[in-house]
C-alpha cells in the first residue's frame, strides 16, 4: 500500500529538521560500532574485574572464545506489580544464552516507581524526573561497555521511556525490550471509576473504596487500563523493539518464559557482524537500537498512540526519546498525523474494554495491520526481526517448546478493535490547542462530542488540595473551567493530577460544563472530562497561566484547537504575571527527597521539548 501523503510530508519535514542533529548521532554510533570486544579492547584489570563474577565456564567463554555477552538492565521491584514478575527473568536469560553459546550479565539495575502509589502525593513531583533518572542509571550500567547487545526489562509508565532514552545514548548496541504483561481482569475499570466517584461525593468510606481498588489491582502484571504502560507496549510493539506480540500476554501464560527466551535469540540474531561466532540467521542483520529507531520508526510509534487513543504521557515522552537519537519532533507533528490517524480500539478509559480484551480482540499485531495496510505506517523500516515491521501484525503461538507467529485475521469484537475503513472516529484520539493561555494538548478520544467546547467563568488554584477543598464546600457546583497553575517540570516536577479526575466527573455528572486547564499532566487514563494539559509555557516560567484571575471566562474549543481567555487586550495587557508564591515555592522544594531534584526542577526544558534535564 502507498504511504499516505500526510504520513509522508511530517516524516519529510522531521528528517529535514533533524539533519544535523541525526548526522551527528549516526557518526558516534557508527565510530562505537567500530571498535573491538570489549574483552579485548579494554585493559587486563578492567576486563577482570568486569568478569570475575561470572561461573568459570561463562568467563571462559566471553575472554577466550569471544562469545557474545549481553548485557541485561532491569527495573524489577515487587511494589510495582508490573515489574514483579521480572525477579527471575535474568536467570531465564542467562540459561538461554548459555544454551545458545553465549554469556550475559545484569548490568545494572535502574530505579522504578509506582505513579499508582505516588498519585496526589509529594512523590509524584519525583515521577517525572525519575524517567531522565532512569536513564541516567541504564547510561551507567551499559558504561562498563563489555556488552555485544542489551535487553531491556521494564514496563511502566517513565521507565520504558528512560530505559529507551539510556539506551539511545548507547545506539550501537542492538537492544531489546523485555515486557512482562499484563494482570488478570479483575474489577472492570468503569466500575472501579464509579466507586471512586462515589468515594468522591462521601456516599462510600474508606473500607469500600479500598475493596474496589484492591479488587481492580489484584495482582502481577500491568494495570489493565490503557493508560502510560500499556500505551508503552503498543509503542514498542510498532516501533519493532519487542519480540512481536510480546506486549499483553500475561505474566502467568505458559508462552511467556518462551517469549523470554526468545528475547535473548533475537537479540544474538542482530550483533555486530564483526563479533558474529555462528553464521547469521537467514533475512538477519546488524540492527543497533540507533539504526532501528530513526525518523520512521518515531513517526511509526506517533501513529500507533493516536490510532488507539493511547497515553498523553507520550507527548512529553516520545519527543525526548526522539531527541536521544537525533531526531526533533513537536506537537504540531502529532496534531497533523492526528488529522488522518484514524481512531482503531476502545480501551478504558476510552472504551470500556481493558487490555485483556484489546488482546483478545486482535491486539497490536490487529492495528499494526490495519495501519500499514491503509499507508498509514511506514513498512520500510528495521527491526530487531529479519521480516521488519510485518512480523508485528502476527500473534505468537507455541507448540511444545517451540513459537510460531500467525496472523489474527479479523477483529474478534468490533466494539474494541475496528478496521481502518470502519474506525471509530476518522481522526486521532489527541489534539494541539493554541491561543491566548498557550499551547496544550488534549486527550479527546473518551470526551463525548458535546463537551469537546467549553466555555465558562474560571476558578484558579494553585495546588489540587486547593480544588479538592472547593470541590468539597460545594463551591464547584456550576459551569466552570478549573485552572491548577504552577504544575509544570519547573514548578514543582510536573506531578500527574489523576486525583482531580473523580471530583471533575461528579460535576460533569450533574449536568454541569466542567472542563480543566492546567500545566501539569494528567494520568495516562485521563478520560470523560475535557482537560486542557501540559499547558506551555508554564506558569512558573511566565506563562499567561499566571495572568488568569477567578472569573475570567476561558472557552476550551476541542473541534477549533484553540484555548483562549476571553478578557479584553487592555485589561489583559496590564496584570502584572505574580511570582509564584514562596511558601508554595518551599512546600515543593523538601521532603520526599524533592530536595536532590532541585537542579533538574531548574533546567527542565518545556513539555513539547521532552521536560529533558539533559539536554
Amino acid at each position: 500500500m502507498k504511504l499516505h501523503s500526510a504520513i509522508a510530508d511530517v516524516t519529510r519535514r522531521i528528517q529535514a529538521r533533524s539533519a544535523v542533529t541525526r548526522a551527528a548521532y549516526l557518526q558516534r554510533l557508527e565510530a562505537a560500532a567500530a571498535r573491538g570486544p570489549g574483552a579485548e579492547r579494554l585493559g587486563c584489570a578492567n576486563v577482570a574485574h568486569a568478569f570475575a563474577g561470572l561461573p568459570a565456564n561463562d568467563k571462559f567463554k566471553v575472554v577466550a572464545e569471544r562469545a557474545l555477552n549481553i548485557g541485561i538492565v532491569s527495573a524489577y521491584n515487587d511494589v510495582l506489580s508490573a515489574h514483579a514478575p521480572l525477579q527471575r527473568y535474568p536467570d531465564l536469560i542467562k540459561a538461554e544464552a548459555r544454551r545458545l553459546g553465549a554469556t550475559a550479565q545484569v548490568a545494572g539495575s535502574v530505579p522504578a516507581m509506582c505513579d499508582g502509589v505516588t498519585q496526589g502525593t509529594a512523590g509524584m513531583e519525583l515521577s517525572l524526573f525519575s524517567r531522565d533518572v532512569i536513564a541516567m542509571a541504564t547510561a551507567v550500567s551499559l558504561s562498563h561497555d563489555v556488552f555485544d547487545a542489551a535487553l531491556m526489562l521494564g514496563v511502566c509508565d517513565k521507565i520504558v521511556p528512560g530505559l529507551l532514552i539510556g539506551a539511545l545514548h548507547f545506539g550501537h548496541l542492538p537492544t531489546v525490550f523485555v515486557p512482562a504483561g499484563p494482570m488478570t481482569s479483575g474489577l472492570s475499570n468503569s466500575d472501579k471509576a464509579k466507586v471512586r466517584e462515589q468515594a468522591a461525593q462521601g456516599l462510600v468510606g474508606r473500607a469500600e473504596l479500598l475493596a474496589a481498588e484492591s479488587a481492580a489491582y489484584h495482582g502481577p502484571g500491568t494495570c489493565t487500563f490503557y493508560g502510560t504502560a500499556n500505551s508503552n507496549q503498543m509503542l514498542l510493539e510498532a516501533m519493532g523493539l519487542h519480540v512481536p506480540g510480546t506486549a499483553f500476554v500475561n505474566p502467568g501464560a505458559a508462552m511467556r518464559d518462551e517469549l523470554t527466551r526468545e528475547a535473548v535469540r533475537t537479540a544474538l540474531a542482530i550483533t555486530n557482524p564483526a563479533r558474529m561466532t555462528a553464521p547469521r540467521a537467514e533475512g538477519a542483520q546488524f540492527a543497533p537500537i540507533g539504526r532501528v529507531v530513526d525518523e520512521r520508526c518515531i513517526v511509526n510509534a506517533m501513529v500507533a498512540l493516536l490510532a488507539t487513543g493511547g497515553s498523553t504521557n507520550h507527548l512529553i515522552h516520545w519527543v525526548a526519546v526522539a531527541r536521544a537519537a537525533g531526531i526533533v519532533i513537536d506537537w504540531d507533528d502529532f496534531s497533523d498525523l492526528s488529522q488522518v490517524v484514524p481512531l482503531l480500539a476502545r480501551v478504558y478509559p476510552n472504551g470500556s474494554a481493558d487490555v485483556n480484551q484489546f488482546q483478545a480482540a486482535g491486539g497490536p499485531g490487529f492495528v499494526i495491520r490495519e495501519l500499514l495496510d491503509a499507508g498509514l505506517m511506514h513498512d520500510d523500516v528495521l527491526t530487531v526481526r529479519s521480516g521488519g515491521l510485518r512480523e508485528y501484525t502476527r500473534l505468537p503461538v507455541q507448540e511444545g517448546l517451540a513459537l510460531r507467529w500467525e496472523d489474527g485475521g479479523a477483529s474478534r469484537d468490533e466494539s474494541v478493535l475496528r478496521a481502518a475503513t470502519q474506525p471509530f472516529s476518522a481522526t486521532g484520539g489527541l489534539k494541539l490547542l493554541q491561543g491566548k493561555l498557550g499551547r496544550s494538548v488534549i486527550k479527546v478520544s473518551a470526551v463525548p462530542e458535546d463537551r469537546h467546547v467549553i466555555e465558562a467563568p474560571c476558578r484558579v488554584f494553585d495546588s489540587q488540595e486547593a480544588l479538592h477543598v472547593a470541590f468539597q464546600a460545594g463551591e464547584l457546583d456550576r459551569d466552570v473551567v478549573c485552572v491548577v497553575r504552577w504544575q509544570g517540570p519547573q514548578a514543582n516536577g510536573m506531578p500527574e493530577l489523576h486525583k482531580l479526575t473523580p471530583p471533575l466527573a461528579v460535576l460533569q455528572g450533574k449536568g454541569f460544563k466542567v472542563a480543566l486547564v492546567t500545566d501539569g499532566r494528567m494520568s495516562g487514563a485521563s478520560g470523560k472530562v475535557p482537560a486542557a494539559i501540559h499547558v506551555s509555557p508554564e506558569a512558573a516560567a511566565g506563562g499567561p497561566l499566571a495572568r488568569v484571575r477567578d472569573g475570567d471566562v476561558i472557552r476550551l474549543d476541542a473541534d477549533a484547537g484553540r484555548l483562549d481567555v476571553l478578557v479584553d487586550e487592555a485589561v489583559w495587557a496590564a496584570r502584572d504575571l505574580p511570582a509564584m508564591e514562596q511558601a508554595q515555592t518551599d512546600a515543593n522544594a523538601v521532603g520526599m527527597g524533592r530536595e536532590l531534584f532541585a537542579g533538574m526542577r531548574r533546567g527542565a526544558l518545556a513539555p513539547e521539548q521532552g521536560a529533558c534535564t539533559w539536554f
